[in-house]
């Protein structure tokens, strides 16, 4: 009988008593719901990074412009600014996120980890993070699956789904997933990666989920940068020993909360936040009367 990730005390309290590493129960679940074997999940994970670093390399490499207009080009921009803010490292993670969530809002193929709307985050933040630090394919790997874990308990305390807890759910939950696994690839402890998680969490209650003309592209494509940025500042903060004070329990649970509080507008609707302002409207009406006017005579609206 596998751990069923009710939350992260139980799964601690499993690792200890099998003396197991962090992320097997999370192999162990996995091969218990899908019937399959350790070799076939091992190579599923392969593919779904090898999908996320092409995602990077894509969004990066070719032309991204939206149907709407919103995205164009933006990861390829700040990719080849010739400033960075802070390092080179950190403008190539704030555009290798934002390449890979550019990929999803232009129809290309992504990794939806946990969502197709945060899917620029654990692929920025892995690509990066296997790039400074030399990291073995395999390491990344046990990264991902202690991510699904992270992503297996919210979805069970809180939600991963923006309609039912806003952002917070989708691009909040992502970022928990990058910080564990930056911590658990780096060698931290499994207080460390959970108190990454927590931290993480912490910096993202209560954002909402406003998409402009109902579109995944803004403001999603550059909270996906944000997001990732956020993981990486937990990562460090955790590493350090710093407490997020807060149980990583307690702080799932409190998302929770706040998402089954949070107004519907909040919550993909399109409704309200950015989406209802001015010029979020215009480009509504304008994106309405786009895809009405490409449709064949047949399926006009009468």
């Amino acid at each position: 009988m596998s751990y069923l990730f009710e939350d992260f005390v139980g799964w601690k309290a499993y690792c200890e008593e099998k003396k197991v590493p962090l992320y097997a129960p999370v192999l162990e679940y996995e091969i218990a719901q899908r019937g399959s074997t350790e070799e076939a999940i091992w190579s599923g994970l392969l593919r779904a990074f090898t999908v996320m670093k092409d995602a990077v390399e894509t969004g990066l490499r070719e032309e991204m412009t939206s149907r709407s207009g919103m995205i164009n080009n933006g990861a390829k921009k700040v990719y080849k600014y010739p400033k960075a803010v802070l390092s080179p490292e950190f403008q190539k993670l704030i555009s290798r996120a934002l390449a890979a969530k550019e990929v999803n809002s232009c129809m290309g193929r992504v990794v939806a980890a946990p969502t197709a709307g945060a899917s620029g985050i654990l692929p920025g933040t892995l690509y990066t993070l296997q790039e400074i630090h030399g990291l073995e394919d395999q390491h990344i790997l046990e990264g991902l699956l202690v991510g699904a874990g992270i992503a297996l308990i919210i979805e069970q305390k809180a939600s991963l789904a923006g309609a039912v807890g806003g952002c917070q759910a989708e691009t909040g939950s992502a970022a928990a997933m990058a910080s564990g696994a930056i911590v658990y690839c780096l060698g931290g402890s499994i207080d460390q990666v959970f108190n990454a998680v927590a931290i993480t969490i912490q910096c993202m209650l209560g954002l909402v989920c406003d998409p402009v003309a109902g579109l995944v592209e803004i403001p999603c494509v550059v909270r996906n940068a944000s997001a990732a940025a956020i993981a990486n500042s937990s990562a460090q903060i955790a590493l350090a020993d710093v407490s997020a004070v807060i149980p990583v329990d307690e702080c799932v649970e409190a998302m929770g909360e706040i998402g089954a509080n949070m107004e519907s507008k909040y919550k993909e609707t399109a409704m309200g936040g950015l989406a209802a302002t001015l010029t979020g409207q215009q480009i509504s009406k304008k994106v309405l009367i786009q895809d009405i006017e490409i449709l064949p005579d047949e399926e006009l609206p009468e």
